[in-house]
């Protein structure tokens, strides 16, 4: 039987080259096939998972945000009716070069996702150990905000590039840019390009000149931060750098960039877009911003759960409002003239403010920062006013930190016990800045503070001595009630607890609550404090330009009436 066999012939690629290469080269080809069978089954999962998007959520308006009380009373913010979806004809082309120069300067090139700009970031990402870099086209944050993906992995980033291939699959360049508008925050409670133009220009879109379009592009990245409404200048430097990113981008000369700087930047006046409800709302909307901005989420349906208690804070401001219509009708003084400030016209006329915070955590239940939000939106919860005599509980506070006698209705004693410099830095540690007077007149309430200030600094006493930080959002839930984020409550140590309990004790005892009441020497700022069960309440009375109201001891029983109305 022959067992003859051809010889079989060594393959050209194994003559070509040294014998010791021919294994590692056997091994790399079968990883090589590995990977690619891999790689073709990542592709695969994520073609696939990205298949269930519902391509048609790019185009809607997201839903407004829903603001509720403590109790979970729903809260009227008109403010969230104001948004509009305009359309690509009505978006300026300068606006247009403008954010692409920004935020994707290949934007008309690529498919979605920029190869080399993904490249750069991914070699810096693993440089840095951590992803400090995104590389997001517009179509891709168009991807990340439609659909609310927040967290940094790469899974995350592998499902966006997939869902961004869809979208660019889908949509024209000019329906995804005009999608991405109409979606994005750009800060002051504005929620697309319509209503960022009409809030901060009183313009449409289609009314902004170069100037005013290089801005709002500009502010995109930090809305809370650079709003123009409340830090302009930061406003105008990222207006410039987005006309510097025009020129290196090739869309603009050096030229023309002159031309747009010199154009006038007017913004609306405050109060013109009717987009802010109350004092309190529009303490919560800045609050807001940061956590979004902070947090990286989206707005678009979440549910905002604040610490305000409606209930209460409609009692306090009728209950301020009657007392302080007793004082107008005893001096014989005209009521206020709504609409008077906006007209330029002259309408003073008394005014008030009051914050109550939770004793123990800081939650602002109520905030009112004038007599009426529609006349003056001035917020006087922030304004400082001489405190008088109701700077006698943190006169109180220091002296028995100090191990010294508490003089009630004596401060001037109390506080000499101890020295000027002694009771102010105990009152700056229970949240009282000032400024303070120098000499021994601030045992006389020679000092200023906020109603807010005062608010937290009686919580302090109220709360052993430890210092409560003031919030406005207990916790924001996504569209599918997800919690995505939720409040800490932070106390720092201002005084021990007996020196504390003390100063305390200097307020009068009435019906389960702690009260003071009082007026400045000139009689020209009333202040009350009031220490309930679970809220620590500081009321401020006066004029915005400094003068006399009542006589301290007509003052003094009003106040009383207004505490004895309110009861618990």
């Amino acid at each position: 039987m022959s067992t003859w066999r051809p010889i079989e012939k060594t393959p050209l690629w194994k003559r070509w080259l040294p014998t010791f290469l021919h294994a590692p080269l056997v091994i790399l080809f079968q990883l090589s096939i590995a990977a690619a069978v891999v790689g073709f089954g990542v592709v695969f999962f994520y073609f696939i998972l990205a298949s269930k998007y519902d391509l048609d959520e790019v185009a809607k308006l997201p839903q407004s945000a829903v603001y509720f009380d403590h109790n979970g009373k729903e809260l009227e913010a008109p403010g969230e009716s104001g948004r509009r979806v305009v359309k690509r004809g009505e978006v300026p082309e300068f606006m247009v070069e403008a954010l692409a120069a920004r935020e994707d300067a290949r934007f008309f090139d690529h498919n979605g996702v920029d190869i080399r700009g993904l490249a750069r970031a991914t070699v810096r990402n693993v440089r840095d150990r951590d992803f400090t870099q995104g590389a997001s086209t517009i179509t891709m944050q168009l991807a990340r905000n439609s659909y609310d993906m927040r967290a940094k992995s790469l899974h995350r980033k592998a499902l966006e590039i997939a869902l961004t291939l869809r979208i660019e699959s889908r949509y024209s360049k000019d329906e995804i840019l005009t999608n991405y508008l109409n979606r994005i925050y750009y800060g002051a409670g504005a929620y697309g390009i319509e209503q960022a133009a009409r809030t901060y220009f009183g313009k449409t879109t289609s009314q902004l000149h170069p100037g005013e379009c290089a801005m709002i592009v500009g502010i995109i990245r930090g809305p809370h931060l650079f709003s123009p409404s409340r830090n302009f200048d930061g406003a105008m430097e990222q207006r410039d750098q987005t006309l510097a990113r025009m020129i290196d981008a090739g869309f603009i000369t050096q030229d023309r960039v002159d031309e747009v700087k010199a154009m006038k930047i007017r913004l609306s006046k405050v109060g013109q877009t009717g987009s802010l409800p109350s004092y309190a709302l529009r303490q919560v909307r800045w609050e807001l911003e940061k956590i979004m901005e902070r947090e990286n989420l989206t707005m678009g349906g979440i549910h905002v759960h604040t610490t305000l208690d409606i209930g209460w804070q409609t009692r306090l401001e009728s209950e301020l409002a009657r007392a302080v219509s007793n004082i107008e009708a005893e001096k014989g003084w005209s009521h206020p003239k709504i609409g008077a400030h906006q007209a330029g016209m002259d309408a003073e006329y008394v005014q008030f403010a009051a914050v109550t915070t939770q004793t123990k955590s800081g939650a602002v239940l109520a905030l009112i920062g004038g007599r009426d939000f529609a006349d003056s939106r001035f917020d006087r919860s922030r304004s400082k006013r001489d405190l008088g005599s109701a700077f006698e509980p943190f006169i109180a506070a220091a002296a028995a930190e100090r191990g010294k006698l508490v003089f009630a209705g004596k401060p001037i004693q109390t506080g000499r016990q101890i020295g000027r410099m002694e009771v102010e830095r105990l009152a700056k540690r229970c949240g009282i800045s000032g400024p303070f007077l120098k000499t021994e007149d601030l045992f006389r309430g020679a000092v200023a503070a906020t109603p807010m200030e005062m608010s937290v600094g009686l919580a302090t006493l109220g709360n052993k001595g430890k210092k409560p930080k003031p919030y406005f959002i207990s916790r924001i839930e996504d569209s599918e009630g997800n919690v995505v984020y939720r409040a800490k409550t932070v106390a720092y140590s201002a005084l021990g607890e007996q020196a504390a309990r003390e100063a305390v004790s200097v307020l009068e005892s009435r019906s389960g609550t702690r009260c003071f009441t009082g007026a400045t020497s000139s009689e020209r700022d009333a202040w009350t404090l009031r220490l309930g069960p679970i809220g620590s309440t500081a009321i401020w009375i006066g004029f915005d330009e400094p003068k006399k109201i009542a006589d301290e001891k007509r003052l003094n029983t009003l106040l009383d009436e207004f505490v004895q109305r309110l009861g618990n």
